[in-house]
């Protein structure tokens, strides 16, 4: 990634994949048929069933989605790490894995109008609890005097502790930021790897979205885990979840926005949300 290419290499090259993109995004530009990509396995986002079929909240909101805009849709597994990359790289038309909206993400993918906005919590043994579990949301601005009065009690029951996080989540500059001074941070590929890590003995806690971590709570296996804290939800998060397409795509943004909202307004979301995460998650 960090070696230059020979000028007349790395020109034929540009200039090759370019073509390929520019036939691809042409040919799909009336949009009868579109490829979305999710992770598969971060519940109960999106998880795959028995037999290799994806589901959860978004794959069945995707199918609302797609029934409205009267597409074809068609559902591949990407890993996170590579997601918004491999859409800009044409392998897909549209990536929805819980992705939250931000501003360094802006740069690069075009957001459609969320349709989730959810908040974070720690997740630990209950053996081992660094902090009672609190309901309550605890709101963040982006400000720093803010954020630094709300976190610490967790800064101080976190001390000397390792913490585990999904690498290149909105969730990771914060712990990153906040934390590293206190406590070892350990980052994984995937949200469920932190888990098993967790009940392994090797973290002391994992920091998750709070329905991911709801879902993996609900498990027999992990009946020994708990939460840890309070939710720490609001602006510091973003705007949202929502789905992303390249910038050139704004005609299928345009699509997708109508058919979000209109699933919002009639109810479809709310009900999705219900029946997933047993709560309201509706921007």
């Amino acid at each position: 990634m960090t070696h230059r290419a020979p000028i007349r290499r790395f020109c034929l090259t540009t200039l090759f994949a370019s073509l390929l993109l520019g036939g691809a995004v042409a040919q799909a530009k009336e949009w009868k048929t579109i490829t979305i990509a999710t992770e598969g396995s971060y519940e109960p986002w999106n998880l795959t069933l028995p037999g290799g079929r994806l589901g959860g909240f978004e794959p069945e909101l995707m199918t609302n989605l797609c029934q409205r805009m009267q597409m074809q849709c068609k559902l591949v597994v990407q890993n996170w790490d590579g997601m918004i990359a491999g859409l800009n790289a044409g392998k897909y038309d549209v990536i929805m894995d819980a992705i939250v909206i931000t501003p360094e993400r802006k740069k690069v993918v075009s957001f459609t109008v969320p349709y989730a906005a959810t908040p974070a919590t720690f997740i630990t043994l209950k053996e081992s609890p660094l902090l009672p579990a609190e309901k309550n949301i605890v709101r963040l601005q982006n400000d720093e005097k803010t954020i630094n009065a709300a976190i610490a009690p967790l800064k101080a029951a976190l001390k000397g502790k390792t913490i585990g996080i999904a690498s290149g989540t909105v969730y990771t500059p914060f712990i990153d930021k906040y934390f590293k001074d206190v406590a070892d941070v350990r980052e994984y590929t995937a949200s469920a790897d932190a888990i098993l890590d967790l009940q392994a003995g090797r973290i002391d806690a994992v920091f998750d979205d709070v329905t991911f971590a709801q879902s993996m709570l609900a498990r027999k296996e992990n009946s020994n885990l708990t939460f840890s804290g309070p939710q720490l939800g609001g602006p510091i998060w973003g705007e949202g979840e929502a789905m992303g397409v390249r910038m050139a795509d704004q005609d299928l943004k345009a699509k997708l926005d109508d058919a979000i909202r209109a699933a919002l307004a009639d109810g479809t979301v709310k009900g999705l949300s219900e029946k997933w995460f047993k709560t309201d998650v509706t921007p």
